[in-house]
């Protein structure tokens, strides 16, 4: 592929974005960009009550806005389905949702409950894979996938609990998709943010001394904005990324890399 500016542009791009929650959620400023840039959208949030929140930032726009609970059967594909229905095709698609028990949160992973992790696992790691397995059929061009990770994947962050193991089994999950799907050109990465408050975010013990040690720990000596997360996600969804699949991609302020 030739190097030019239009590759950085998503003029005429289709995709879906799940989990929007308010106006701080990853999912929201990734919807907000990609628009402005041209995809054209479909976006979810969880269930009505999340709709009155999400509905005056998404009807300004124009977008398509969908309910989709993926622990309910069937709330998936309908979503899925809408969405082809809707845009024809598939060129991107950003899994932004996480979710687990605050008893099972809260305590030790030691302590966690079968029931809980087995939930956490499911709505915040295989949801990704029952997406991807949903809407390749329908990127026949190929495309990006991406889903929202966290460095306590990789290290044992205080307070971060049961999400990290979780969130180490969705990176694993997004390297072996890259290698299932590279045939079908089809590009899948994991991106991680540093901690900023969202809605999912504000569920984890002591969340502002986490933010505290991330604004401590990083090289440039601050947390990172919604619009800096939204940009590398638009990056990764335009032609400008076409090269790169597989990767976890971090965007901290540099914590991931230091001691």
């Amino acid at each position: 592929m030739s190097s030019n500016a239009s590759n950085f542009s998503l003029a005429g791009k289709k995709g879906l974005i799940l989990g929007i929650a308010n106006e701080h959620s990853i999912a929201w400023g990734c919807s907000k960009l990609t628009h402005h840039l041209g995809a054209d959208l479909v976006v979810s949030c969880l269930n009505d009550k999340a709709r009155r929140f999400v509905e005056p930032l998404t009807e300004p726009l124009g977008l398509d806005l969908v309910s989709c609970n993926v622990e309910q059967p069937g709330e998936l594909e309908a979503l899925v389905a809408h969405a082809v229905e809707k845009l024809g095709h598939l060129d991107f698609v950003i899994h932004s949702i996480a979710w687990a028990p605050l008893e099972d949160l809260h305590g030790q992973v030691i302590d966690s409950s079968s029931s809980g992790f087995a939930r956490a696992m499911g709505v915040s790691c295989h949801s990704f894979a029952e997406l991807a397995k949903l809407c390749a059929p329908h990127m026949p061009e190929g495309g990006s996938m991406l889903s929202m990770t966290y460095l306590g994947a990789d290290e044992a962050v205080p307070h971060y609990g049961l999400m990290g193991p979780v969130k180490a089994a969705l990176e694993s999950m997004v390297r072996y998709m890259a290698m299932e799907l590279g045939p079908q050109r089809i590009r899948v990465h994991a991106v991680s943010p540093g901690p900023i408050l969202t809605r999912a975010a504000s569920g984890i013990a002591d969340f502002d001394e986490l933010m505290a040690n991330a604004i401590r720990k990083a090289p440039l000596g601050r947390l990172v904005s919604l619009e800096e997360i939204s940009q590398l996600c638009a990056f990764l969804c335009s032609d400008a990324a076409s090269g790169m699949t597989g990767q976890t991609i971090y965007v901290d302020g540099g914590c991931h890399a230091v001691a």
